[in-house]
Formats: structure tokens, C-alpha cells, sequence
């Protein structure tokens, strides 16, 4: 088989993969309309489109349901690809931004301007991009060993979202009589969001998924090593510093509507990685569309949840990614350290 046939067998594969992410994200997202705690059928969603505001099943469509659906898909979008960002940037499949504590960063700061100053919540996201930046920077400060030693990132990574995860235990306690509208938040999920947490996310959805179309093939550079990139034109330190930045932005802005929903950046990019490979040209946009997949499949599992285990109560979809991706992360350390 001839080396052009094996590179157009390989792009029909990515593309077969991300148009059945496509289809698979609208059929998950129909379900999560669909699923719930009132279960309204397919058929009666269209005729309650249809004549909007005329149903009791317009409401909980339009007003709960549409735009629950809509913010996990752009959190789970906007987690992978911080996680794929960072796992091309250090060059470690264990990268992700709740393990290195760039979301513990971005959920103190989170939080803390939603207790001390509750009327600003559309700062929300540019609070947690800062928080997330900080933490970043903290990390690689203590992970920097003549570059980037991955052990030492993860473990720098694991102390300061220790140390973050402290913060807001005492934000906690020393603001008890606020703390009860932020305790579904600190456990990650989607209790409660509507068209304003759209509107929070969307913006940063979108800057963050442009800088990503823009730097992908700079992040591509850079797996080739430092010199082999700076040898191509890409200025390696001031890439590096942007890409962060981008994951930054990304992680904050889910974190910012979603709560500190784990893990999401670790399965989704290393499992594409697998299926199309290491090129982020199209490991990028398939992580993204699966993780607005694996998004939306965690809502619409914890409202098959709440309706049918815990009724009448909602189980915050951090709960199940705990479940899922602590075993995952530690299947993942086990292969790296007995690999090396």
C-alpha cells in the first residue's frame, strides 16, 4: 500500500470520526430534552416549538432544558480542548486542567467573587481566567527543572490544587451564610443554569476556540522539540506562554458555569489521540465535539439518575466524573511510570 493511500485511508477516518461526533452531540443533545424528571416525547418537543409560549412543556424546554443542554456541551467542548492544549504544550498525556490546578485557580477565584461581590456575576469567567493564569503560573514555576519535568507537574500540580481546594474550604467557612448557593457549583454540574450562563460561556467558548484554529499548527511545532520549532520560525517561549493562556481561558470559562467538573480535559483528549492520532489538526476539533458529546451524555445521565435512583434528588454530574476519571488517571500513571 503506497504511502499517499495511507494518508487519504487516514483523513477519510478523522473525518468519518468528527462527523460521527457531529451527529452523536445532536442526538445526545435531543435526549437531554427529551430525559428528565418530566419526560416529554420527541413529537410533543416539535409542537411545543412550534407554538412557543402556548404549553407547560414550552417552559421546560425552552427555559430549563435547551440551555442546560447547551452549557454542558460547551463546558465538556471547552475542558477537552484545554486538556489537548496542555497535553501538546508539556508533552504528557497526563496534563489536564484540574490535575495540574489550573481549575482549583480558577474555582477560587470563582468563588470568591460570587460570595464577596454576588451583583458582578457576569465577571464570573474573566475572575476564574485569572485564578486559572495564577495557578498556571505557580505550577510551572515549581515544575520547572531546566524545562518541564512531567512528574514534577503533576505532583506541583496536585499541591496547589490542594492548596486552592483549602481556599475555598475557608471561604466556606468563614462565609457560611452564603455559602448554600455555591455548594452544587464546588461539586460540578448543571443544576440550575439558564440562558444566562449561555451567555457567560459562549463568548469565552468562542475567542477560545478561534486562538485554537489559529495555534494549532504551532502546537504542532512543538512536539517536534524546542529547536526543531524555533528552527521553523515559531517563537517557542511566547507560543508556549499563548497556549497556556488559551487553556487557561478555556478551563476557566467551563469552570466559571459548570463548577469544578474534573477530569473531562484527561479522558476525552487522550481517548481521541488513540482513534485519529497525534496531529492536532484533527485531534483538536474531535475533542472538542466529543467533549460537548461526553458533556451532554453527563447531563442527560444524571437526569436518568435523579428521575429514576435518587428522586427527587439531583445528582451534580461531578459526582459521576470522580467515578470515572479517578480509576482512569491512575490507569494512566500506572502505564507512564512503568513505562519509564
Amino acid at each position: 500500500m503506497t504511502a499517499d493511500k495511507v494518508t487519504q485511508q487516514r483523513a477519510v477516518r478523522r473525518l468519518a470520526v468528527l462527523l460521527a461526533g457531529i451527529v452523536l452531540l445532536i442526538a445526545i443533545l435531543l435526549l437531554a430534552v427529551v430525559v428528565g424528571a418530566v419526560s416529554i416525547p420527541l413529537r410533543d418537543v416539535w409542537l411545543a416549538l412550534q407554538a412557543p409560549g402556548t404549553t407547560d412543556d414550552y417552559q421546560i424546554i425552552y427555559t430549563l432544558r435547551i440551555p442546560r443542554g447547551l452549557c454542558a456541551a460547551l463546558a465538556g467542548a471547552n475542558l477537552a480542548l484545554s486538556g489537548c492544549i496542555l497535553q501538546g504544550v508539556l508533552r504528557n498525556p497526563l496534563a489536564d486542567p484540574g490535575i495540574i490546578g489550573i481549575s482549583a485557580g480558577a474555582g477560587l477565584a470563582a468563588m470568591a467573587l460570587m460570595m464577596l461581590a454576588p451583583t458582578l456575576t457576569a465577571w464570573v469567567p474573566m475572575a476564574a481566567f485569572f485564578g486559572a493564569l495564577g495557578a498556571a503560573a505557580i505550577v510551572f514555576f515549581l515544575a520547572w527543572e531546566r524545562g518541564v519535568n512531567p512528574l514534577r507537574l503533576v505532583l506541583a500540580g496536585v499541591a496547589v490544587a490542594a492548596f486552592f481546594g483549602g481556599g475555598m474550604t475557608a471561604l466556606s467557612v468563614f462565609f457560611s451564610d452564603k455559602v448554600q448557593g455555591t455548594v452544587s457549583w464546588m461539586a460540578g454540574g448543571f443544576a440550575g443554569v439558564g440562558w444566562q450562563s449561555v451567555r457567560m460561556i459562549l463568548p469565552y467558548s468562542l475567542v477560545g476556540m478561534a486562538g485554537t484554529v489559529a495555534l494549532y499548527r504551532r502546537l504542532n511545532a512543538l512536539q517536534l522539540g524546542d529547536d526543531v520549532a524555533q528552527t521553523l520560525g515559531v517563537h517557542v517561549n511566547r507560543t508556549r506562554a499563548m497556549l497556556v493562556a488559551l487553556a487557561a481561558l478555556l478551563a476557566a470559562s467551563a469552570v466559571s458555569v459548570a463548577g469544578l467538573l474534573g477530569f473531562v480535559g484527561l479522558i476525552v483528549p487522550h481517548v481521541m489521540r488513540l482513534i485519529v492520532g497525534s496531529d492536532f489538526e484533527p485531534l483538536l476539533p474531535c475533542s472538542a465535539v466529543f467533549g460537548a458529546v461526553f458533556g451532554a451524555v453527563l447531563v442527560a445521565g444524571a437526569d436518568v439518575a435523579a428521575r429514576t435512583l435518587f428522586s427527587p434528588m439531583e445528582v451534580p454530574v461531578g459526582i459521576f466524573m470522580s467515578f470515572i476519571g479517578a480509576p482512569f488517571f491512575l490507569y494512566l500513571l500506572r502505564r507512564r511510570l512503568n513505562a519509564t
